[in-house]
């Protein structure tokens, strides 16, 4: 910043400021011992220089600036550029949003909210998953390259917290901060004590006319709600169930998931699945991580979609894909297109299940696939209508030991 002009004998004598190529005239008067703003009609005025010069510019410009930065930019790292547009000021956050699409249309995450909603349906979104043995944590990462040993650009965490009757998974956008007090939170997944079982609860409301679970952890969480940006939301989003080895004999689990927040018809030509569009209280004015509440006023107009009142008789219910028994290798076989190498009882293919309709080619596909590629790395793949969220949910089920199972 540099000051032109003098100022010296204080006498209403006007300098001005230049601010990254805008000149913003300021006027000092003895008489009032105050700071004024003088309007000039050439130059738009900026309140306090608090709010950036860029936002002066003519929107159309702008928008076709975004859309040539949203056009050339597919992937991360480069992708953070279009991130940082967003961060410039509201209305360039506003434009951007616009202009960017969701992930089932564009296929990229751009957003924090993109790890809420839908992938896409044509193909697979592929990241991965770092297990930490000695902190109980599990990191997220969305894959850059082709190759399984990249470094992935950061989208999710989670840690592991044992309880006397059961164990949670607290899922949080900050690596270094997983509670659920924190502004980070975005959900959880608790299983029951034999680890048999799972539910997946999401911190906001998944579509609109969703009801809280009335859980203890929400009612103590309520009581220690001091600002409302804390979380004490829990919605169901979706069930895990692993299927009990009564015989005893070892083989492949088996498991099945019903999609709470999902409707069967989301797989169907034309379906609809639930798309949540933005963080409830999240700061329009600046590009940081979103804030939550239990209980959102606003849920119903953030969310887009055929879901009011999502009975769980018509969600989504996904299976997992039967493995076959390959002789030569004496081993159970899936064929996950070079995405997994290392054998493990963890592994899965989730396709929908033939409940959902009658069967066909479409519930072959895989919608989600989970596979070890090292001792404590992971492949994650999912696709439409499962979000991020939801896939690294049901994938850290898979980590407990069911001997009930196996």
């Amino acid at each position: 910043m540099q000051l032109r002009g003098t100022l010296h004998d204080m006498k209403g004598e006007t300098g001005s400021i230049s601010r990254k190529g805008i000149d913003v005239k300021i006027g000092y008067s003895l008489k009032s011992r105050s700071h004024r703003v003088v309007h000039d009609n050439a130059t738009p005025v900026i309140d306090g220089l608090k709010q950036s010069c860029w936002a002066n510019m003519p929107p159309e410009l702008l928008r076709d600036v975004l859309m040539r930065l949203e056009a050339s930019e597919s992937s991360w790292p480069p992708r953070k550029h279009v991130v940082a547009c967003a961060g410039v000021c509201r209305s360039w956050r506003d434009i951007t949003k616009e202009i960017v699409k969701t992930p089932e249309i564009s296929g990229t995450l751009t957003f924090p909210i993109s790890l809420k909603q839908p992938g896409p349906k044509d193909t697979l979104v592929q990241c991965f998953i770092k297990r930490n043995r000695a902190t109980q944590t599990y990191h997220l990462f969305l894959g850059l390259t082709q190759a399984l040993t990249d470094n992935g650009k950061f989208l999710l965490a989670a840690r592991k917290c044992r309880r006397p009757t059961c164990t949670d998974y607290i899922i949080s956008l900050d690596a270094d901060d997983m509670s659920k007090g924190s502004n980070t939170y975005i959900g959880k997944l608790r299983s029951n004590f034999l680890a048999t079982k799972f539910t997946v609860y999401d911190a906001q409301p998944p579509h609109a006319g969703a009801a809280v679970s009335k859980s203890r952890s929400t009612r103590l969480a309520a009581l220690r709600q001091v600002s409302p940006r804390v979380p004490a939301g829990n919605y169901p989003v979706a069930h895990i169930a692993y299927e009990l080895n009564v015989l005893g004999s070892r083989g492949p689990r088996r498991m099945q998931c019903i999609m709470d927040s999902i409707p069967a018809s989301a797989i169907q030509p034309g379906g609809v699945a639930p798309t949540q569009t933005e963080f409830p209280l999240s700061s329009l004015d600046s590009f940081s991580l979103p804030f939550f509440r239990s209980k959102s006023t606003r849920s119903e107009s953030q969310i887009s979609g055929p879901l009011t009142g999502v009975q769980r008789e018509g969600a989504l219910v996904l299976k997992n894909k039967a493995p076959r028994w390959h002789e030569q290798l004496q081993c159970w076989c899936l064929n996950f297109r070079g995405r997994v190498t290392v054998a493990s009882v963890k592994n899965f293919q989730l396709v929908a299940s033939p409940e959902n309709g009658p069967a066909g080619q479409e519930h072959e596909k895989v919608l989600l696939q989970f596979g070890k590629v090292g001792k404590d790395l992971f492949t994650m793949d999912y696709r439409y209508p499962i979000s991020a969220f939801q896939a690294f949910a049901i994938c850290l089920s898979s980590f407990d030991t069911k001997i009930a199972c196996e």
